[in-house]
């Protein structure tokens, strides 16, 4: 009799603020945190910290504010974050097995839908990614070596710089070209030359897609994407430009399933041809033609954005420190000289170059959240308890710039990498492709890509600034974090 009392005499507005209560104490209880959940700023009802930047300077105050493992809510979603060495090192080193899902992310899955080998989990991921690894070293180190594959690369991009004849230039799809071959040519069988305008726009997508994907209102998507699927922004162009590049993909593919010969495969979609007619009675593994383009998408990715971004700033960096750029060349001209290719073999004979390259990595810090990843269990992280399902973030930054693990972590300093006779050193917390069972499939190639095309520029080129434009050492900030543009000079030694 009270309740329908009190129902009767509510007006609209008495109802308007009776249907808000309602809804608040709603979600209250459904995102109430879990007894020893990690702290974290006070959320927003409805909204979650979404106002909150998902950028690692950002990161790196609110691990400073709540420890090392913290949280924050997107939405009604909660995400665990991880900073510093230790306790990313405690998360997928020590407890390899916890932490080895991925979450579903809404902006991605519309075009990889858990397939592949970077997003997708169990049985599938396992085989695909056993696939991967199987048939990449036998392509890459069959007949033809990743080696000579990238040493063939390197003349084609120092004739390309040559070909500039010392005027200034943007070297970033040259570079991005240049890099994509390598897994280009263990993929499709072959190269794209850089006046080609089809694969251009391909890298040109991808790179949009990049950048745009790392953007505060593309990431509302991931929190919110039952709404924003119907609103314009950026998460529209990211989904259309993924599309673009699973049409060009698809191309590749139709053009070998009509030249496929079973008994004589070139390359590994040929090899993956093969292997979905053997796995038909086993389609949990996800031998399909749909799996086959996300996971050629999932090693172009690997195999080129990395690399690609790496070698970007490892020319900013050479601008910045000609002194440097100075002694490499020296060590260069030492080892090596003029009458012949850098080769794998020279690296141990080049710690200092080495150290550069390592040093160029840590500090250019091109993945710096890392990728989410998801308890497959119930686990216990810096004494909190993560439920299973949960979605956790390794801050890799937080491991590259660990003031307890480097001397100088602001700056850039190869000294890192040396010890005191000038011997390269590895150093444990030089996760820059990640660790454990989630580790960067493409790490292999992406480390000879690093060291041969780095070597091959600057034993053939000096690179300077163009007068009155030095090239920023900011960020773009994006899903990984690139260099500006920038223009550059390369005089030919």
């Amino acid at each position: 009799m009270i309740f329908q009392a009190l129902f009767n005499s509510l007006d609209f507005t008495g109802w308007l603020l009776f249907g808000s209560a309602l809804l608040l104490l709603i979600d209250v209880v459904k995102n109430w945190r879990p007894d020893n959940f990690p702290p974290g700023p006070w959320p927003v009802p409805f909204l979650g910290n979404v106002f909150t930047g998902v950028d690692y300077k950002t990161m790196e105050k609110l691990a400073q504010k709540y420890g090392p493992v913290f949280s924050l809510r997107r939405g009604s979603e909660k995400v665990v974050f991880v900073s510093g060495y230790k306790m990313v090192k405690e998360a997928l080193v020590n407890q390899l097995d916890s932490f080895v899902d991925r979450p579903i992310i809404p902006l991605f899955h519309v075009t990889f839908k858990g397939l592949g080998i970077a997003l997708s989990n169990g049985y599938l991921w396992r085989k695909q990614r056993k696939f991967a690894n199987t048939h990449l070293r036998y392509f890459g180190e069959g007949q033809k070596s990743l080696e000579k594959y990238i040493e063939v690369e390197c003349n084609y991009i120092c004739e390309a710089f040559k070909e500039e004849q010392g005027r200034p230039f943007n070297p970033h799809y040259t570079i991005t070209n240049a890099v994509s071959n390598i897994i280009s040519s263990v993929l499709f069988g072959h190269r794209f030359e850089y006046s080609d305008h089809i694969f251009r726009k391909f890298l040109e997508l991808d790179n949009d897609a990049i950048i745009l994907a790392g953007s505060p209102r593309t990431q509302l998507y991931d929190a919110f994407p039952g709404l924003m699927t119907h609103l314009p922004g950026p998460h529209q162009t990211v989904i259309s430009n993924y599309q673009e590049i699973m049409n060009f993909l698809k191309k590749e593919v139709e053009k070998h399933q009509e030249e496929w010969n079973p008994d004589d495969p070139r390359d590994y979609i040929d090899v993956y041809l093969g292997e979905m007619k053997k796995k038909q009675e086993d389609p949990q593994a996800g031998f399909n033609p749909e799996t086959l383009l996300v996971c050629i998408l999932d090693l172009i990715e690997a195999g080129t954005e990395t690399s690609a971004t790496t070698l970007r700033w490892a020319l900013v960096y050479m601008m910045h420190y000609p002194e440097i750029q100075e002694k490499i060349q020296a060590e260069i001209d030492r080892v090596i000289g003029q009458s012949r290719q850098p080769s794998m073999a020279d690296r141990p004979n080049l710690p200092y170059t080495d150290a550069v390259i390592h040093e160029v990595q840590r500090m250019g810090n091109i993945v710096p959240m890392g990728f989410p990843k998801m308890a497959s269990k119930d686990a216990t992280l810096g004494g909190y308890f993560i439920p299973k399902g949960t979605v956790v973030t390794t801050i890799l930054a937080s491991v590259l710039f660990d003031k307890n693990e480097w001397a100088n972590p602001d700056v850039f300093d190869p000294e890192h990498f040396l010890d005191s006779e000038g011997r390269f050193i590895r150093k444990d917390a030089f996760l820059p492709f990640s660790a454990g069972k989630r580790v960067c499939v493409g790490e292999h190639l992406a480390r000879m890509e690093l060291f041969l095309f780095f070597t091959s520029l600057l034993q053939r080129f000096t690179f300077t600034p163009v007068p009155g434009e030095m090239p920023s050492l900011e960020a773009v900030l994006g899903f990984t974090n690139s260099p500006a543009e920038f223009r550059v000079l390369a005089a030919p030694r």
